[in-house]
């Protein structure tokens, strides 16, 4: 089973995150909590965690993307 990891909703202004670095790759395994990548805003800095255990098989954004709210960032394989 897969699971989508999307750009969350912060704040009322907040449309828009940039992608810092990544913090876990391609084969890495999370848990559920656990830092997946650094983002930016106009405001902060701050991370997005895994919202459940898996393994990572694709990161759909890069490293400078540009993201909006509810667009998908990474892709993860969950038991």
């Amino acid at each position: 089973m897969t699971r989508e990891v999307k750009i969350p909703k912060w704040g009322l202004t907040i449309e828009t995150m940039t992608i810092l670095s990544w913090l876990k790759g391609v084969g890495d395994e999370v848990e559920k909590g656990e830092p997946l990548c650094e983002v930016e805003t106009d405001k902060a800095e701050s991370e997005i965690e895994s919202p459940e255990a898996g393994r990572v098989v694709e990161l759909v954004a890069e490293e400078g993307d540009e993201c909006t709210v509810g667009q998908v960032i990474a892709i993860l394989e969950t038991a």
